[in-house]
């Protein structure tokens, strides 16, 4: 094996495991934005609501146990690191834990597939700014490239919607209709990256392994928009497009995480929560696919991808779309914030 790295850092968004770590996190994410007190009130009674935690880092470090028993499998002996952007264990904190650790240059894998400023560059950035406090020896950080339409990520998520699809009542299922959610970005930034373009391609990836005769009605919807009103962000929000469905006599729907493969509180919350209850009173049937989280094809996936820059930098790499490949390591300039 090439021993050029020599760890892997595993990268997330990170988010409260407790009632009392809620506020700090909030905090910590609307630090310099301005955010009234009541709204922030109105977060953590969302929080209250799901059970007070978010599933994200359990799911991390369930992701990391069973990688590094992957790896190993592979005759690949380096240690996997975990570190978040807003709750301990903080990137900056973990960093300089490698540094102890004598490592002297790692890969990073982000726990969103997708390319944009909010779940690729700012990241890289954290990494960077990471590495600037750390100072002399901070290892080397570069970054796994991005894998929308990885198989390792598109079968297990066809897998899902399937059960997802079986959980509607029989007599609905020939007319049901496939939503496609993921986080929706201001169109300023949506328009400076390949973001929409690559949930569109990773949706019609599943939605073709689902439905290859196209029968069923497919469509992309967004979730978890925040800000003003006045600054335009994609659209159409999913519970506005489940009005839409039901005035159009739709009766049921079956939804993909796409934009997630990993759960997560907006998951909970945007879907399981409020959508859900949305469809409810429309008197829909909803049913929302389980996430990927840890099927052993997408842990599989992360390995590979690891393996492409440490083993067989030659190989071919795993793509079922046709959009290009995502550069190993991205321009100076990538994905801006708009």
């Amino acid at each position: 094996m090439d021993k050029t790295y020599d760890a892997l850092l595993l990268v997330s968004f990170g988010g409260p495991e407790s009632l009392k770590e809620i506020r700090p996190f909030l905090e910590r994410i609307t630090e310099g934005k301005n955010i009234p007190s009541d709204r922030l009130e109105e977060i953590v009674q969302r929080y209250e609501t799901v059970g007070g935690i978010s599933p994200l880092n359990a799911n991390i470090r369930d992701i990391r146990e069973r990688l590094e028993i992957e790896i190993k499998s592979r005759d690949i002996d380096i240690p996997i690191f975990i570190g978040h952007r807003n709750v301990e264990p903080l990137i900056v904190n973990t960093v300089n834990e490698m540094k102890v650790s004598g490592v002297a240059k790692s890969l990073a894998w982000l726990a969103s597939p997708y390319s944009s400023y909010s779940s690729c560059r700012q990241y890289t950035e954290n990494i960077e700014n990471a590495c600037s406090q750390i100072g002399t020896n901070a290892p080397q950080i570069d970054q796994i490239r991005r894998h929308h339409d990885h198989p390792g990520l598109i079968e297990p998520a066809a897998d899902c919607l399937r059960l997802a699809i079986d959980n509607i009542p029989y007599e609905k299922r020939s007319e049901v209709v496939l939503l496609f959610s993921a986080h929706s970005l201001p169109t300023s930034m949506a328009e400076s990256c390949r973001y929409e373009a690559e949930i569109n391609e990773a949706a019609l990836l599943v939605a073709n392994k689902v439905d290859p005769d196209k029968r069923l009605r497919r469509e992309i919807v967004w979730q978890s928009r925040s800000g003003p009103p006045s600054v335009p962000w994609l659209e159409p929000d999913i519970n506005d497009k489940l009005d839409q469905l039901s005035s159009e006599g739709v009766e049921a729907v079956a939804v993909s995480p796409i934009g997630f493969p990993i759960e997560n509180f907006e998951v909970l919350w945007d879907l399981d929560f409020e959508a859900s209850n949305k469809a409810s009173s429309l008197g829909m049937s909803f049913s929302r696919a389980e996430t990927v989280n840890n099927d052993s094809r997408f842990i599989s996936m992360i390995a590979d991808l690891l393996c492409e820059r440490i083993s067989k930098p030659t190989s071919t790499k795993a793509n079922l779309g046709t959009l290009d490949l995502s550069p190993e390591i991205c321009e100076k300039d990538c994905c801006p914030m708009n």
